[in-house]
């Protein structure tokens, strides 16, 4: 038996089509529903690899005695947050007011009005470890809704107004920063830095590759022999070196998990996103080409590898993620999170030779009993199996084992090979096969920049065909839309998938002019401006409806996971002034900074990627004109200098030229060392 959700196109909402839960998705129509039946709306948000949304699906949403239940008190609703950022922003803020905490699955109790009147994350079934039983809170708030509904909906509509209060605050705006705010944002991330295992702050840790590139960017405008310059540049490659020799690196597969539940990055959250991979490859171009270290330049190879062998869609773009969980074997009856990633010793040792799997096992942290710390997995769940990680260097193996380093490597890619090929025999793990307009922007920019700095024309392609997907399939000529999935979703586009695209384009333009994307730049950033800048806060912003009615105006503002779509815009709209010689697009790239001001100057760790706009505003761009043909040795020199303020376009009739400001010079008089560290 299915319920509504079995006409919907999103992974998420087609995982709770046959619940015993007479689910709904979001509408105007289903409002209406609550307010004829008399019925509170309960409002369930996630996606499709959340691994504790299949946990609160399986104990409570599979319960056909909870399903009962809820059907009986509440008119029941489920939002893909991926396809409906708006929807969760907006009650998001209102469960980290009224919580102190976020995450999803998001669960929130509204009016017929919208007006939240309860909410929190994951809910058990019953009541455990201090969280109340979801079945307690349902039957709670439908006595509450039948015996007290006057002072229900009136407190609800009082925190209604308060986040519309909060998010009309002024954002008190100030002129453009000053250069302190750099050398306190080092400060600040000096202070949180994790010295032996790189990172910032404690368990869990998050890679956020703006603030690892940012660090870099600012290795070079600090000058790599000056003190803050090598703090920046030692913060950022210890982190990015820690971060690729941990169990969250897919060793064999390529790509990135998550986040580490512990400090080390050895256990992760086994998820795969697509925004972490296209951030984390373009961190990894940066670290190559600042230092010549060939290893960061092999992670950013094995992330492209994992973008094209396992997420790319037929039509050329990117599927959004990979689930965490999958079955450990194909009889089995539960799925477990990490069962495709993780590895018995028994297996590699069935799977190699003996002095093959010995190496393997010695060099990966392998262990008889599993690898994983007792405070990285304190209920068991990985008992007897591990989590790959670089445990020794090849010269460490070269001694261990008696032989040269050469014949290390080969072993180990043999053996990796062989592995890889039994891993695919497994179960796989769910894919979210959603195409995400910002998500796939990122993709773009990442692969097209790796096209350049690698030399891979693979990369080139891969880039222009992402960008010819989302120009046929999610821009109707006028508009852009959200997400595809076998056909284009309902949503428009928001601001992100604008600014996003918009930065990915202006990657490609640099590896394929010929192309002309930045006519598409054009168009894009017209209807963004169009469509969600507001005077009043200066910048863009989401405004969710419903009944006609504004819910909130959402300006986003935090660089987390995905970078905030106002910073990267500043970024963005310089770049624009200078590739296309409009002069209004620095303007309004100085209005998002003055308005970012008070965040740069009191919290500016949470905004790395404005500051990295801000160095831009006060250093200007740069703007490197390539010829049709180049040299071998300006191709070489141009593709392994680290250039963070740089846009590329054709020009020159033979030689490359680099202009900042109203100077301009040739390349080979003189250029910024990418090898001075």
């Amino acid at each position: 038996m299915s319920n509504a959700l079995i006409h919907e196109t999103s992974p998420y909402l087609l995982q709770h089509a046959h619940n015993p839960v007479d689910w709904h998705a979001w509408s105007e129509d289903v409002f209406e529903r609550a307010r004829r039946e008399d019925k509170l709306v309960f409002l369930s948000v996630g996606y499709s690899t959340c691994h504790w949304c299949h946990v609160m699906e399986h104990e409570t949403f599979e319960n056909e005695r909870i399903a009962e239940v809820m059907n009986h008190h509440f008119i029941n609703v489920k939002v893909d947050r991926e396809e409906r950022p708006d929807i969760d922003a907006t009650y998001m803020a209102y469960v980290q007011a009224t919580s102190g905490q976020g995450g999803w699955p998001m669960s929130v109790w509204l009016t017929p009005a919208g007006n939240p009147v309860f909410g929190g994350t994951y809910f058990p079934p019953e009541d455990r470890r201090g969280r109340p039983g979801f079945q307690r809170v349902c039957h709670e708030l439908g006595r509450l809704w039948r015996d007290d509904r006057e002072k229900m909906e009136s407190s609800a509509a009082r925190a209604m107004e308060q986040l519309r209060c909060e998010a009309d605050e002024s954002l008190g705006m100030r002129g453009v920063p000053g250069s302190k705010v750099f050398g306190d944002f080092l400060d600040r991330c000096e202070a949180m830095f994790d010295p032996q295992w790189g990172g910032f702050g404690g368990a869990p840790k998050f890679p956020r590759p703006v603030v690892v590139r940012t660090l870099m960017q600012l290795s070079e405008r600090f000058g790599s022999d000056s003190e803050e310059g090598k703090m920046a540049w030692e913060m950022s490659a210890c982190t990015l070196s820690a971060m690729a020799a941990g169990g969250m690196h897919d060793h064999l597969g390529g790509g990135f998990h998550r986040y580490s539940v512990d400090r080390y990055w050895h256990v992760p959250h086994y998820e795969k996103m697509l925004y972490d991979q296209a951030q984390l490859a373009m961190a990894y171009l940066d670290a190559w080409q600042i230092s010549g270290d060939a290893s960061f330049r092999a992670v950013a190879e094995g992330v492209f590898r994992y973008l094209l062998d396992t997420t790319c869609d037929s039509g050329g773009a990117f599927h959004a993620a990979e689930d965490a969980d999958s079955l450990p074997s194909p009889d089995a009856g539960h799925k477990r999170e990490g069962a495709f990633w993780t590895w018995e010793a028994a297996e590699i040792s069935a799977l190699l030779a003996p002095r093959d799997a010995s190496i393997f096992c010695a060099a990966f942290g392998v262990e008889a009993a599993g690898n994983a710390r007792s405070e990285s997995d304190p209920h068991g769940e990985l008992a007897g199996q591990n989590t790959l990680f670089r445990a020794m260097r090849d010269g460490d193996l070269a001694i261990t084992f008696d032989c040269s380093e050469s014949e290390i490597r080969e072993r180990l890619a043999a053996a990796a090979e062989v592995l890889t090929e039994y891993r695919t025999g497994r179960p796989p793990p769910h894919r979210d096969d959603k195409i995400v307009s910002a998500w796939n922007g990122l993709a773009i920019g990442a692969l097209a920049r790796g096209s350049r700095v690698l030399e891979r024309g693979d990369l080139a392609a891969a880039a222009n065909e992402a960008a010819g997907f989302l120009k046929r399939e999610l821009w109707d000529g006028e508009r852009l839309f959200r997400s595809f999935r076998r056909h284009r979703g309902n949503a428009g586009a928001f601001p992100a998938d604008y600014v996003y695209l918009i930065s990915g384009l202006i990657e490609l333009h640099a590896a394929a002019p010929e192309a002309s994307w930045l006519e598409w730049v054009k168009q894009l950033q017209q209807k963004l401006d169009a469509d969600f800048w507001d005077a009043a806060k200066a910048g863009y912003v989401m405004r969710p409806e419903l009944g006609g009615e504004i819910l909130l105006v959402i300006r986003e503002d935090y660089d987390g996971a995905e970078p905030s779509p106002n910073h990267l815009a500043a970024e963005n709209l310089l770049k624009l002034a200078v590739l296309l010689d409009v002069p209004d697009y620095a303007v309004r790239a100085e209005a998002l900074l003055r308005a970012g001001s008070r965040i740069l100057e009191t919290q500016a760790f949470a905004a790395p990627l404005l500051l990295s706009a801000l160095d831009l505003h006060q250093r200007g761009v740069m703007r490197i004109a390539v010829p049709a043909v180049m040299g071998r040795e300006d191709s070489e020199k141009l593709r392994s200098t680290y250039f963070p303020r740089a846009v590329v376009t054709r020009g020159g009739e033979t030689e490359v030229i680099v202009c900042e400001g109203f100077a301009c010079r040739s390349f080979r008089d003189g250029s910024p060392s990418s090898r001075a560290w």
